[in-house]
Order: structure tokens, then sequence, then C-alpha cells
């Protein structure tokens, strides 16, 4: 049961973070203009928008990758 208790909590953690990360990338696209960004689909429809940000995403996901692998490296 020791092993399962651990496991719960590092998922409580890592829910905690991504949480966190979530709101900061909602108050960052609210308040920075990230939708703003070159490469920026937006397809706009009378009752419909849609809104693909293609570079945010790419960009989102290289420092995600980065973050994620430092915090690899320093659990070794």
């Amino acid at each position: 049961m020791n092993g399962m208790e651990w496991l719960g909590k590092w998922m409580v953690f890592l829910g905690l973070i991504i949480a966190a990360i979530g709101g900061l990338v909602w108050l960052m696209g609210r308040f920075s203009g990230m939708g703003d960004f070159p490469g920026t689909l937006r397809i706009e429809r009378p009752g419909f928008t849609c809104v693909i940000p293609i570079l945010g995403s790419i960009i989102l996901s290289l420092l995600l990758t980065i973050i994620l692998n430092i915090i690899a490296r320093l659990m070794k």
C-alpha cells in the first residue's frame, strides 16, 4: 500500500502543476494577445469562430519539452 500512496501523491502534485500551467496559459491568452501570432488560422462565420494558433502551439510544445527534460534530468 505504501507504493500506491507515493503514486497517489505524485499524481496529485502533477495535477496541480498541470492546473497551474493551464491557468497561466489562459491568463497569457487573455492579456498578452497570444492569438495574434503569425500563423494563427482564424475562421469566422456568422455565429461561429474557430481560432487555431499553430505557431503558439509549437512554441508552447517547445517550452514544455525543455521544462520536462530539465525536470527528468533533475529527478535522476
